[in-house]
């Protein structure tokens, strides 16, 4: 009797895996590309709030954790030499108090890298055998800002990924400074640059942000005459609090206004009502996308296999795409911060779909009519921010016809 009990107890236990896994086989809709923009992980501040107590950014807390490492290389887009990265020089001009430099990665952000790695492990090879068990050249392409601390975080992302199996050496694409588009490029953009040192100068003058601006000046005793403001403050903040370092107990009362009115900052000087502003700072990023998605569907690519789009970027790369797909929610990305675009084809139709998801959460995208975009749908909602490169630059060099903004 009881090992009938048992053995009716397994049959029935077996049709439920049976049947789990039978519905994930049969969902209607088959992933065929995946793509990924993710902010870098925790890291050194930028600057510190000046004539306020002190963290120690000590170089220990930069060490590498052995399950990040794996064997790669940093080469420009075309395999060669890794371009000149003026931006890095520039951290590297100075030094924090304990003897780092600005913005390094550290091993908390290593290891956030990591973890998200191994999210996107969990979800397309062991929940859905998407992509190769070891890392495969053909099916992973790795692009980041030239800057170490993206480098890394690519590097730790794809170690968690693969729990550092590899089939030859990762390839970790960058591009030359002037021609980035990674973020919002002041340097290769003429009339962004006119533009946005104009609202973020304006920015800190706005009554509101003004008023609170001095008074938590006052509140640390801050030099009235220093020049900071809230993103800076929220940046060395976030990175003391994030390394478990002493905070000015004043900031402790600030701390929701501080994160407020950092973002109040980024919307002024982004503006998004502005189609044009988030064209220069998102257009050539969303035609890339958009142009992965037409080659894999068309089989217009080099690359065939390739199923897998990595880009490391920063949280000013990730706040103007969610504010040009219209989901930006009105906080700071936090480290490690992933936009994730998925292309499906559904198996009865053949028509395909996009679906975006934010740290996790599936985004319904303005104009679209479900969280599985129809791909024409998705097309028609970047194309309002989405520019060639042809059509960037001449926007960019119009600065001329732009003496005021």
């Amino acid at each position: 009797m009881w090992a009938r009990v048992g053995l009716m107890g397994s049959v029935a236990l077996g049709s439920t895996f049976w049947f789990k896994k039978n519905k994930a086989e049969q969902s209607p809709y088959e992933l065929k590309l995946i793509q990924v923009l993710f902010r870098h992980g925790a890291r050194t501040p930028l600057k510190s709030i000046p004539d306020v107590l002190e963290a120690q950014w000590v170089p220990e807390l930069l060490e590498a954790p052995a399950h990040t490492e794996i064997d790669y290389t940093v080469t420009d887009l075309k395999g060669g030499p890794r371009p000149p990265a003026p931006v890095e020089d520039s951290y590297r001009a100075k030094i924090l108090t304990g003897g780092t430099y600005p913005g390094q990665l550290t091993t908390v952000g290593m290891q956030q890298l990591y973890d998200l790695g191994v999210k996107l492990r969990k979800k397309y090879i062991q929940e859905e055998p998407f992509l190769t068990p070891s890392f495969n050249p053909k099916e992973v392409h790795i692009r980041s800002t030239n800057i170490v601390r993206t480098i890394e975080s690519a590097k730790c992302l794809v170690a968690g990924l693969f729990q550092q199996k590899q089939a030859g050496v990762v390839s970790i694409l960058t591009d030359k400074a002037e021609k980035e588009v990674l973020y919002p490029n002041y340097h290769g953009c003429k009339l962004l640059k006119l533009h946005m040192g104009h609202r973020w100068a304006q920015s800190s003058t706005l009554p509101d942000i003004a008023a609170d601006l001095q008074s938590i000046q006052s509140s640390l005793g801050v030099d009235p005459h220093q020049h900071i403001d809230f993103i800076l403050i929220r940046d060395d903040m976030v990175a003391r609090e994030t390394h478990g370092l002493p905070l000015p107990t004043a900031l402790e009362h600030w701390r929701s206004i501080i994160e407020q009115r950092a973002v109040d900052m980024i919307c002024h000087i982004y503006e998004p009502s502005k189609r044009q502003n988030l064209q220069m700072c998102v257009g050539p990023l969303f035609q890339l996308l958009l142009t992965n998605i037409e080659d894999k569907i068309q089989g217009t690519t080099s690359n065939p296999d390739r199923k897998l789009f990595l880009y490391s970027v920063h949280d000013t790369t990730l706040m103007p795409c969610l504010m040009a797909l219209g989901v930006f929610d009105m906080k700071w990305p936090p480290y490690a911060a992933d936009i994730t675009l998925e292309l499906y084809q559904h198996r009865q139709t053949n028509q395909h779909y996009v679906k975006v998801s934010y740290i996790g959460q599936d985004q319904k995208i303005p104009g679209c009519s479900d969280v599985y975009c129809p791909l024409h749908e998705f097309k028609a909602a970047m194309a309002v921010h989405a520019l060639p490169d042809d059509s960037y630059h001449a926007l960019c060099n119009s600065a001329d016809d732009h003496p005021k903004v």
